[in-house]
């Protein structure tokens, strides 16, 4: 395929050796290109910054050009993309991670949840750690944990930096020079502790999941996700 790379930053050379080691040739790479021609790609991905995201998706939508995004901080115009890649039948995908290994962790998360929902006694806190050029707190996955946990239990909100409750998910979010990205999900008691953690070891992860999502993707016509990428029912 002949992939565009809208943000070529770390995620964005991570993405393209990967892509170029499965056989792909890179056509565009927005932050180098600033000028581009979208019609060039058979498929875009982008992991630009919050204020280019939308331009870069709807200009792929605009020019049926297949797209996904892994850009946080964006989505309060998430519904205007969805109605545009109903309108031009393009075809969308949206995740606040792209590892496979997060994506099956999502899923760990909420069985979890479901399990611990008529489970009198626990609070539940969060932790993610990122490198220290990460800017947006929390993480957008941490953040999509929380909504996995808040959809299966009685909890309804979460909070940065604040104290378990009754109703709340606390997330603490720390940054650290050269950590990828953990995340650790801890329900805690008087009695004992339960805890699920995904420890990332490179930015490889994401990038394989994204080249991965960009494959599948090609040939689709619908708004989807990661779960439909890697068959998760």
């Amino acid at each position: 395929m002949k992939i565009a790379l809208l943000g070529y930053g770390r995620m964005g050379k991570e993405i393209e050796k990967i892509a170029i080691s499965r056989g792909h040739e890179i056509v565009i790479r927005k932050g180098v290109d600033n000028k581009i021609d979208i019609t060039l790609a058979d498929v875009a991905i982008d992991f630009s910054v919050p204020t280019s995201a939308f331009n870069n998706i709807t200009n792929c939508l605009n020019n049926n050009v297949p797209v996904i995004s892994g850009t946080t901080g964006w989505l309060d115009k998430y519904d205007d993309v969805l109605a545009l890649c109903k309108e031009k039948k393009g075809a969308f995908i949206y995740a606040s991670n792209y590892s496979l290994g997060v994506n099956i962790f999502f899923e760990l998360n909420k069985q979890l949840a479901k399990m611990m929902k008529t489970v009198e006694g626990y609070n539940i806190s969060m932790e993610e750690i990122h490198h220290a050029e990460k800017l947006d707190a929390p993480s957008g996955t941490a953040i999509t944990l929380a909504e996995g946990i808040i959809e299966n239990t009685s909890k309804n909100n979460w909070e940065l930096g604040g104290e378990a409750s009754e109703d709340t998910i606390a997330i603490a979010a720390k940054r650290i020079s050269k950590v990828p990205g953990t995340h650790t999900i801890l329900y805690n008691s008087e009695v004992d502790t339960i805890k699920i953690k995904h420890t990332a070891h490179s930015r490889k992860g994401f990038a394989l999941g994204a080249v991965i999502a960009a494959e599948w993707i090609y040939d689709k016509t619908g708004v989807f996700s990661m779960k439909d990428v890697l068959n998760i029912c």
